[in-house]
């Protein structure tokens, strides 16, 4: 799979990923396909994508507003796939989505198309590993990986579990809340992430409250990668393109030393 040689590759390079969110169709869909194009040579080495919904509960105000800008556009998983296909991304995506809309899109079709439109992995945050057998089946059968979270209380026998599931990498919530939290103390996340070790041979990427260059920096030094979201499309909204082009470069240079 993809997600997963793209990791393998990074670490014969002694380099760990750098996963900027960006919201699908936020403050447009040109902006999108520009933004998907030009990450890369910032320094990015995975992008990932969010599926506009209108409820999603995972996510704090800043990718609220921006989901709730795309769908006034018009945005959707239709749109999002056949403009994924008409112009790829020279990035491996992982597809951030909630459940709702691939269910009624259709599973296998979702599948499908998704891999048609070169979307490498998915993350979809209110469907347990237990109840994700159809979609793991029929991601696995195109050949998309899946990843599952870990929130700071999830409990060791619960990780094992959760590592079972994950044929991607597995993403750690840095906090307790919503995107966007601040990150807090670095030292129980980096506890967090040997306990992890200890279960599985996954990588393991942080996500949630990571918004400025030195905490990249700290947490890349156990982790896998590091996933920015919320700091990012607040440097677009200030910014512009330009802005966040800039800031997913500070994050490159402060993991790898590169962007």
């Amino acid at each position: 799979m993809r997600i997963l040689q793209t990791f393998e590759a990074l670490a014969a390079e002694g380099k760990k990923a750098v996963i900027p969110y960006i919201t699908a169709g936020y403050p447009d869909w040109q902006t999108t396909g520009r933004l998907l194009k030009r990450l890369s040579q910032a320094g990015a080495t995975i992008v990932e994508l969010g599926i506009p919904f209108s409820d999603p509960v995972a996510d704090g105000p800043v990718i609220q507003k921006a989901s709730e800008i795309a769908l006034s556009k018009g945005i959707n998983l239709k749109l999002i796939l056949e403009g994924l296909k008409k112009e790829p991304s020279p990035l491996p995506v992982v597809a951030m989505g909630y459940y709702n809309p691939i269910l009624r899109y259709g599973i296998e079709r979702f599948a499908r198309e998704a891999a048609e439109a070169g979307i490498g992995g998915l993350i979809v945050p209110d469907l347990p590993p237990e109840e994700a057998g159809e979609l793991r089946e029929a991601a696995e059968r195109h050949g998309i990986a899946t990843t599952f979270l870990i929130a700071p209380t999830t409990p060791r026998e619960r990780i094992a579990t959760i590592a079972e599931a994950t044929t991607g990498f597995l993403y750690l919530v840095s906090v307790k809340g919503v995107t966007g939290s601040d990150l807090g103390e670095i030292t129980p996340i980096l506890e967090r992430i040997e306990e992890i070790r200890g279960v599985t041979s996954l990588p393991v990427c942080v996500g949630f409250g990571v918004s400025k260059p030195e905490d990249a920096r700290a947490i890349s030094r156990y982790a896998d990668g590091v996933i920015v979201g919320s700091a990012v499309l607040k440097a677009l909204d200030e910014g512009g393109e330009e802005g966040l082009i800039s800031f997913v470069r500070e994050i490159a240079q402060a993991v790898n030393g590169d962007g």
